[in-house]
């Protein structure tokens, strides 16, 4: 692999040499672009024998042809590429916003072929000789003469026929020149703006994954289609240009009487497409003297001047060399560039080398910013570089196993942010963002698994979709697990192996098990039941995770496939039939026991049985991805012991009995009082974590009962329960007047002030309206503290009118600071008054006034609200052909807008809604949140049958919690 490698990278400084050649010819020449043909996605017109375009189908299509297939053919592979790229940016007389390209692809024959299949997407071509393109052979070799080439929409290709053979063994060079539009879409190459002192500024930036490089150029546009780059911009003077690597030159020149600068780029290490980067802009940047590489944070110059980006730089080289010693494996790059972009649809994008963000995920303000919006930074920062090893140096072989890249990233974040921040206690954090997160999804039947069939990850709408909480959540879960039962020693050595031995290529999960096999088999005194591959298949080639149920009276333990709805029929077999091989931790007593393995699907454990007031509690520390239920005596002494001596279990047990509880009841597993129950002692928990746990599943609760008279009294008791967590606030804050030292401490005290303010806690809402009141009758001077601010803006709106939301609009249009804006943006969808709710909506159509970016997450905001949440919906339905078209092909977070605004859906009205609109779309489709959609019609169906069985008995539990003997 090496000496391949060494290879490419010459022949790649021999491209660049043909390229820059070249150039003066290639892009001075007069390209006239046409609006209509960038609309249908690089037609070429007219011109007789080069164009296929094809129309979307409307009944299945059958794949006949090499180019009908989403897959590239195994033939060609690619070595290195030179491409050149000049992005312009001011309108051209069309009012477009266009670059030009030049791109010379070398690639060698594995197969003997007729054709060039290579990914293209809404890019035309100049011209060779009526052809698209223009092929030479290498060394020996002799190119066939190219008979004619096409496009093809539906696959993305440019499809080239030659009038010979290619020969096995040699190599080519294809040879192209194109036109692409520069279009606010945040795919590809693409063009943000942005003002500065009044001034419209335009940046030309990219986001390649996971299809989109083919938008910038044409590309062997898959992830084991690894090669070297070779990158040259050509940019205005006065601007900057960025790539993955470090600039080599930059020259000034004059093309087609325009002066310009032209920078080329060291040549790449061997990498996929999706990492690709280039960036022209006139932000600045600042830099880090104590790294032994180049670290450089960017942002707009007002951003840098107001030392926003230093808390990324100063945590940054710490984590990198933190990776370097948990991965026994050196930074492979010279230099790390992290950008923050105005508009981008993702967090951030793991580019090798130049790592593009959202302002809110990169910037902090050290006065301005909140714990919250730190914490935000590094946990993004820490995500993007653990990339920089597993996913960048060794990349999955296909799509199918995005899980091994994104999984794996979001298990090890908690390790860099912890070795950055030491005193947060963060790795306990993986519960609540993770692990409680991706078992709402799991549980349901129409889950996935984590390994999917790559016949089933193909087009670039299921890619997408791929890009969802299983990949992220459940692959750290299980990679967590994995990590407690061998050990994290023995986890980082297989993960050093593994690395070393597949740097700079691409693999499938089963090397992973392999070398953290080996692992094993090093380590003398560690001992599994089975191999990691036949344990850890069972958890990412089937859907779903166990129940693990403990009979304390008998010693049973015993396993089954935990369902929501309980009578959901799951249509996907498993060659395992839903059974796992559950590592469990367990103690009795409050005294740790020996793991336990549960091998089949029942057991007895002699251990387990107990007596009298003696009590079991399995998965400690919640290591282990399932739930545990219980008999009822043993749910009852632990509830006991949650009400007497709830800090002899630890946080996260007592968040894990809360969270389990309440889905057991959901999944009709145990009664729904039970799950009530574990929420009684919370007059007494201070902790962050069984709070939010607690809070999580009672805002279930009220997304099913606040149209209902259920709702009165769910806010009694929700208020009896929170009234001593704020009063304990109040005094550690002397009256609100200062915020907590702790970093949990800092949360929990925003959820006191929200819940309390939300259920009418004597003294909340004053407080929050004369916060809010003293900073609109000064707006330059904002007493609210950062942390409170999100909370404070929501409440101050819900409780205000047309004049509170007109004031928070313009300070959100007049804000600097991304994080400021973000809150705003959220607190407006709060009001409570239907016409500046629909007002709000209409402004989502119009990227001047809301981002492209946060569209659909502010209709997901409005959705959230009792008042919007028919309003939004009504919206969507009436404008789903523009949403989809605008975000659905390729937007990661699409699938979160069906999910956000059917989040309340209960009632049989509701849910023949549902059924219709996916009926009455399906010719144009639901894209990346086809899965999506369905997943909203088989909650939907649960949340009814939930509803009618449990509102009875849900409002008499509560109602006896509240009467006034015991209600303060």
């Amino acid at each position: 692999m090496g000496k391949y490698y060494n290879v490419s990278k010459n022949v790649a400084v021999g491209l660049l040499v043909i390229a820059v050649s070249a150039l003066v010819t290639i892009i001075a020449l007069s390209i006239a672009y046409d609006k209509q043909r960038a609309k249908n996605q690089g037609n070429p017109g007219d011109d007789a024998g080069t164009g296929s375009i094809s129309v979307p189908p409307t009944t299945p299509f059958t794949s006949k042809e090499p180019w009908d297939h989403f897959r590239l053919p195994d033939s060609l592979i690619p070595d290195s590429y030179s491409v050149t790229l000049w992005p312009r940016l001011k309108p051209n007389a069309e009012g477009m916003y266009i670059f030009t390209g030049q791109s010379a692809v070398l690639f060698r024959c594995q197969k003997e072929t007729d054709l060039i299949i290579i990914h293209a997407n809404k890019l035309n071509f100049t011209t060779y000789l009526d052809k698209h393109a223009n092929l030479t052979g290498l060394g020996k070799a002799t190119a066939p003469t190219i008979q004619r080439t096409w496009l093809v929409v539906r696959t993305e290709y440019l499809v080239i026929r030659l009038s010979g053979k290619l020969a096995v063994g040699e190599s080519y060079m294809l040879q192209t020149e194109f036109t692409g539009e520069l279009a606010d879409d945040l795919e590809g190459f693409y063009r943000s703006e942005y003002m500065d002192d009044g001034v419209k500024k335009v940046v030309a930036t990219s986001q390649m994954q996971a299809t989109f490089a083919r938008k910038a150029f044409p590309c062997f546009d898959e992830p084991a289609m690894k090669a070297v780059f070779n990158v040259t911009i050509i940019h205005d003077p006065g601007t900057k240009a960025l790539s993955n690597s470090k600039q080599m030159d930059s020259s000034d020149a004059i093309l087609d009487n325009i002066p310009v600068k032209v920078t080329t780029f060291e040549p790449t290490e061997k990498m996929s497409t999706y990492l690709l980067a280039f960036i022209v802009c006139d932000f600045d940047s600042i830099v880090s003297e104590e790294s032994k590489f180049l670290i450089r944070i960017w942002a707009q110059r007002k951003a840098i001047g107001s030392k926003q980006g230093e808390y990324a730089l100063n945590v940054t080289g710490p984590i990198l060399q933190f990776y370097e010693k948990y991965y026994n494996t050196t930074y492979p790059l010279s230099k790390s560039d992290q950008i923050a972009l105005p508009d981008f649809h993702a967090g951030a994008m793991e580019n090798w080398g130049l790592v593009t963000y959202r302002e809110t995920a990169l910037l902090y303000d050290p006065v301005l910013s909140s714990t919250g919006n730190k914490e935000r930074v590094v946990s993004v920062i820490s995500h993007e570089l653990a990339h920089m090893w597993f996913g960048n140096l060794v990349t999955l072989r296909w799509w199918n196993d995005l899980w091994l890249n994104e999984g794996f990233a979001s298990y090890v974040e908690y390790l860099g942010i912890d070795y950055v921040e030491p005193t947060w206690n963060i790795r306990d954090h993986i519960i609540l963002y993770d692990m409680q997160k991706v078992f709402a999804i799991d549980a349901l039947a129409s889950s996935h698994p984590l390994s999917r069939k790559e016949e089933e990850v193909n087009e670039p709408s299921e890619i997408s979709e791929m890009f969802n909480t299983i990949s992220y959540s459940k692959g750290a879960a299980v990679l967590r697990m994995l990590s407690e039962f061998l050990t994290e020693p023995v986890f980082a050595k297989g993960l050093s192996s593994y690395l070393n031995t597949f740097a700079f290529g691409n693999t499938e999960y089963k090397d992973l098990w392999d070398h953290l096999q080996q692992a094993v088999e090093n380590t003398p005194d560690l001992s599994i039941p089975h191999t990691v591959h036949d344990i850890m298949s069972r958890w990412i080639l089937q859907m779903g995770f166990p129940v693990v149920t403990i009979n304390t009276t008998t010693g049973g333990v015993s396993q089954k496939h935990f369902l929501l709805d309980s009578d959901s029929k799951v249509d996907r077999p498993s060659q395992f039939n839903y059974t796992w091989f559950v590592p469990i931790k367990w103690m009795k007593n409050g005294m740790d026991q020996q793991q336990y393995w549960l091998l089949m699907e029942k057991d007895t454990s002699a251990e387990m049985r107990v007596s009298g007031d003696e009590w079991v509690l399995a998965n400690t520390n919640v290591s282990g991805y399932f739930r545990v239920n219980y008999d009822e005596g043993n749910w009852d002494r632990l509830l006991s012991l949650l009400n007497t001596s709830h800090r002899i279990l630890s946080v996260l047990n007592r968040a894990q009995i809360i969270d389990d509880a309440f889905n057991l009841a959901r999944a009709k597993i145990i009664p729904t009082t039970m799950a009530l129950r574990t929420t009684e002692y919370l007059l007494k928990e201070r902790d962050y974590i069984p709070w939010v746990s607690a809070l999580r599943n009672l805002d279930y609760y009220i997304l099913m009962f606040d149209r209902t008279e259920v709702y009165g009294v769910l806010q009694a008791y929700l208020k009896k329960q929170i009234e001593p967590l704020f009063e304990y606030f109040r005094t550690l804050t002397s009256n609100w007047t200062q915020i907590p030292v702790g970093h949990t401490d800092q949360y929990n005290q925003i959820n006191a002030l929200r819940i309390a303010c939300g259920v009418g806690v004597e003294g909340c809402r004053q407080l929050i309206n004369n916060w809010f009141r003293q900073w609109m009758e000064n707006p330059g001077h904002n007493p609210i503290h950062p942390n409170l601010k999100g909370t404070v803006y929501c409440s101050a709106l819900a409780f205000g009118g047309a004049k509170e939301w007109d004031f928070a609009w313009r300070m959100f249009k007049n804000t600097t600071l991304a994080s400021e804006a973000s809150r705003l943006r959220s607190a407006m969808a709060c009001t409570k008054i239907p016409w500046l709710l629909n007002r709000y909506l209409e402004y989502t159509l119009d990227p001047t006034k809301i981002r492209k970016q946060d569209a659909t997450s502010t209709i997901q905001n409005i959705a959230y609200n009792v008042v919007g949440m028919p309003l939004a919906w009504n919206f969507v339905r009436a404008k789903w052909s523009h949403i989809f078209q605008e975000y659905g092909k390729g937007s990661f977070s699409f699938p979160n807008l069906i999910s956000g605004i059917t989040v309340r859906f209960s009632t049989e009205f509701e849910l023949l809604e549902l059924k219709k609109f996916k009926e009455d779309n399906r010719q144009l489709g639901f894209g990346s949140a086809t899965m999506a959609l369905v997943q909203a019609i088989e909650k939907t169906t649960a949340n009814i049958k939930w509803v009618a069985e449990n509102k009875d008995k849900v409002l008499e539990w509560l109602s006896e919690k509240t009467v006034a003997g015991n209600f303060r």
